[in-house]
């Protein structure tokens, strides 16, 4: 089995709760840049003991090309929503890439072009 051969596509059913969203907000004093991962653009995912995002990561593909895991959130049902939000240096990522896992419906991702 590779990654690819389970990894949902933004076209496949349930997306518009699963696809994993990605906004950058440059820290105008701190000139780092503010990550927020969000799962569920339109609709917020559930977050129920039987069905939740348990996982969220976040990869960064330096501008050497490089791909390094920037941070990684283990989510725990009911008791959490499934966004969260991290600080990167504003010149060392290209691109980032959030990777997701809900326990009903699979591994989905998404991924954003760093063009601030």
């Amino acid at each position: 089995m590779k990654l690819q051969d389970i990894l949902k596509k933004q076209e496949d059913e349930g997306r518009e709760k699963h696809v994993p969203g990605i906004t950058v907000v440059e820290c105008s004093s701190c000139r780092e840049l503010m990550v927020t991962v969000q799962v569920g653009r339109e609709v917020m995912h559930p977050s129920t003991q039987e069905h939740y995002i348990r996982l969220i990561n976040l990869f960064g593909r330096t501008k050497e090309g490089k791909t390094v895991l920037i941070t990684g959130f283990n989510l725990e049902g009911q008791y959490s929503l499934p966004r969260v939000k991290v600080s990167v240096k504003k010149e060392a990522y290209s691109e980032l890439l959030a990777v997701t896992y809900c326990t009903l419906h699979g591994v989905w991702e998404n991924s954003l072009d760093v063009k601030l």
